[in-house]
């Protein structure tokens, strides 16, 4: 089987002497793929203005709708899925090099060089945050109006977004040596990621997967438990999950079929595992996307 392309996502940017970039998205189909498993350098911030999604970050989910803010981290793992019919948001990304000089000064060194370096993690889901819509909204109009100082606004409105993320929301402080053994574990187990989600439906011990890394059976679990938050079952698990809640979603394949294809070959066990993850049985997952049609829909329309 052909290897999969790495998770870590190449980020262009329309201008690389000024490595910042925003734009509105819009994404239609319930259960498709809002955006696939990846990650990069950069710091991403999205901010949802209408429809529903859930949003994975280092395999932890959260349900996001109009109001919600995801912060994704340098190096966290993401990936969407559309919870309705249709969503849009906001997309901002940036490379905090942008805010960095040649003569740091003590506000570079104490906090944006430690962001830089994936030293100061923030928390991925915000809410209710009205100081940080009103940030995010100047930063949209900057990005629309592109008037004389546009650059220096979007530098300013940065660091405001920046000290309010900060003040508020800081989840986790690394040292140096933490972060740099953090990207070096993540490098290492990149190929690991590939491979699950390329054979996902197979049969995945941990040990396979540690002779795969070069590590002993108990190192190669506990370092992956430090980068997902999960046992490789739970992580296994989750994308057969995912994967099975889109078919139900998206298909006319019955629930026994998705089972096989999502790697269960038990459907009773199957369906216990679904109703864990989701709290409802995969029955209902088709039932809700009946339910949630409009009433001018045609039934057959998919």
């Amino acid at each position: 089987m052909e290897r999969p392309l790495s998770l870590l996502e190449p980020m262009s940017m329309p201008d690389p002497r000024f490595p910042v970039k925003h734009g509105k998205m819009k994404a239609a189909g319930k259960g498709a793929t809002l955006f696939p498993a990846h990650w990069h350098n950069h710091i991403e911030v999205l901010r949802f203005r209408s429809g529903q999604a859930r949003v994975e970050v280092n395999h932890v989910p959260f349900d996001a709708g109009p109001g919600d803010v995801m912060v994704f981290n340098s190096n966290d793992i993401h990936m969407g899925l559309l919870s309705s019919d249709e969503v849009e948001y906001d997309i901002l990304i940036a490379d905090l090099a942008l805010l960095q000089s040649q003569s740091p000064d003590a506000a570079e060194t104490k906090y944006i060089t430690p962001m830089a370096q994936n030293r100061i993690l923030f928390r991925n889901r915000i809410s209710g945050d009205e100081a940080l819509a009103s940030i995010l909204d100047r930063l949209a109009e900057e990005f629309r109006e592109r008037q004389a100082g546009f650059e220096l606004s979007v530098k300013s409105q940065l660091y405001a977004m920046l000290t309010l993320l900060l003040r508020g929301y800081v989840e986790l402080r690394l040292s140096e040596q933490e972060s740099s053994a953090r990207l070096r574990n993540l490098a290492r187990f990149e190929p690991i990621f590939d491979y699950i989600e390329a054979h996902y439906t197979e049969d995945i011990t941990v040990e396979e997967l540690a002779a795969r890394a070069s590590l002993s059976r108990y190192h190669f679990s506990r370092l992956f438990r430090q980068l997902t938050g999960r046992t490789v079952t739970d992580y296994v698990n989750r994308i057969r999950i995912n994967k099975s809640e889109y078919l139900l979603r998206s298909s006319e394949k019955t629930i026994a079929e998705i089972a096989m294809a999502a790697g269960y070959n038990d459907l009773s066990y199957f369906s216990r595992i679904f109703r864990r993850y989701r709290g409802y049985a995969p029955s209902e997952a088709r039932s809700r996307v009946a339910a949630e049609a409009p009433e001018d829909a045609d039934p057959l329309a998919r």
